[in-house]
């Protein structure tokens, strides 16, 4: 029997705990979650021993969602989605409300991983991953050829730990966490290894370096590697990110969401940008200046890598820790000298500030890196942010994310094709 309309002059319905959830499109917890932010009241009824909620409140909470989740503006401005995690404002960026660049400086990457997934920080945490999982997702790489670029390895490494994991469609908190945990350094171990040694532990910055280069590291360039991964670890909705958030909409699994992020991050606009910076580099190292290699880049029409970022005015605060940690790395000096000539040759004509691409480039060409060392930190430092991403996502209405066409075809109907 359908509930009864309630008569002009008699009390509001009220909804259960479960009803308010389905209305909300969200979980129990996060509607007490909206009642302790004051965003909902609840009541226990006489005599009942649950809380129940004002049906019009709650249908006004829900339109307000609607509205917040995902708008433009009325100009056609960018897509917005509410968010935690990262605020970008005046050429500073902060995790949960700390400056970035002060966590990097004081906490490892996996401290900073779990204060962006719970918003705790537990000195000297550890991310490790079963030996089952890993010799999976190591034997799917293995069969991969010798060409294959580092995301499609990593995305491959993903894959194959997911088929590993019968909990995968879990998107409860503790699930997502625990993937978060152990995929990562999956992901680290998965990779070819550029020097063997006996044992393969320690911080996930002392193994990734293993996979990037066969050179032995000094303590000054690790503590480069682990800042870089700490401070690339989110940026907020960047292209890949806002990928994820919209498979973690669709109800995606974690590993499905990360896939989606690495799907994204090969474009050469985005995590390959590194890549094109180091190439660059290389070119100015060898010519001896970079007069020569800026004009070739302007030539072909090509922009200069490595320089500028459009939420930055200023210096991205990325590449200015970076460069301020390779000071004291000795081998760095000559892509150091090099990085800033690229910058004054080009402030002549675009006062363009160095970024994180280049400040990458510089470690990695000095380094003894490849070209795609700089992707590779990239895809496993962001890793962790995504699944931030994707943690909060699950916590809102499923499938918020949907965009209409803006349809500039034939006017319909149109006759049949002959």
């Amino acid at each position: 029997m359908r509930d009864q309309q309630p008569s002009p002059g008699s009390p509001a319905r009220r909804l259960s705990t479960k009803e308010t959830a389905e209305l909300l499109g969200v979980k129990p917890e996060t509607v007490y979650a909206y009642v302790s932010r004051g965003q909902l009241s609840s009541r226990r009824e006489p005599g009942g021993r649950a809380s129940t909620f004002d049906a019009g409140e709650v249908e006004a909470l829900a339109r307000r969602n609607r509205r917040e989740a995902v708008g433009t503006s009325g100009s056609g401005g960018d897509l917005s989605v509410r968010t935690r995690i990262t605020l970008i404002e005046k050429d500073r960026y902060f995790f949960r409300g700390v400056d970035a660049t002060e966590l990097a400086a004081r906490h490892s990457y996996e401290e900073v991983a779990e204060w962006l997934w719970t918003g705790r920080m537990t000195p000297g945490v550890a991310l490790t991953a079963p030996e089952a999982t890993v010799a999976v997702a190591r034997r799917a790489v293995d069969a991969l050829p010798e060409h294959t670029s580092p995301t499609d390895r990593l995305r491959v490494a993903t894959i194959a730990s997911a088929a590993e994991d019968p909990l995968r469609f879990d998107l409860s908190e503790d699930a997502v966490l625990g993937t978060a945990r152990v995929l990562i350094p999956t992901l680290v171990a998965a990779l070819p290894v550029q020097r063997e040694r006996r044992h393969d532990d320690g911080p996930l910055a002392h193994r990734l370096w293993r996979r990037l280069t066969g050179i032995d590291p000094s303590d000054a360039a690790l503590r480069v590697l682990d800042t870089a991964l700490a401070l690339l670890v989110d940026h907020d909705l960047a292209a890949s990110t806002l990928a994820v958030r919209l498979a973690a909409s669709a109800r995606a699994h974690a590993y499905a969401a990360v896939s989606a992020g690495l799907g994204v991050l090969e474009g050469p606009l985005h995590g390959a940008s590194s890549g094109l910076a180091h190439r660059m580099l290389l070119d100015v190292l060898d010519q001896g200046t970079a007069v020569p290699v800026i004009a070739d880049e302007l030539r072909a029409g090509r922009r200069i890598p490595g320089l500028g970022h459009r939420l930055y005015q200023g210096e991205d605060p990325r590449a200015r820790v970076l460069f301020g940690l390779l000071e004291e790395v000795p081998r760095a000096e000559p892509a150091l000298l090099a990085a800033r000539d690229i910058v004054a040759t080009t402030a002549r004509h675009a006062p363009l500030h160095a970024n994180v691409d280049l400040a990458l480039a510089v470690f990695t060409a000095s380094c003894g890196m490849p070209a795609t060392a700089g992707e590779t930190i990239f895809a496993v430092a962001r890793t962790a942010g995504w699944i931030a991403h994707a943690l909060e996502e699950y916590g809102e209405r499923p499938l918020r994310m949907r965009p209409s066409g803006h349809y500039i075809g034939p006017k319909p109907p149109q006759p049949l094709p002959e």
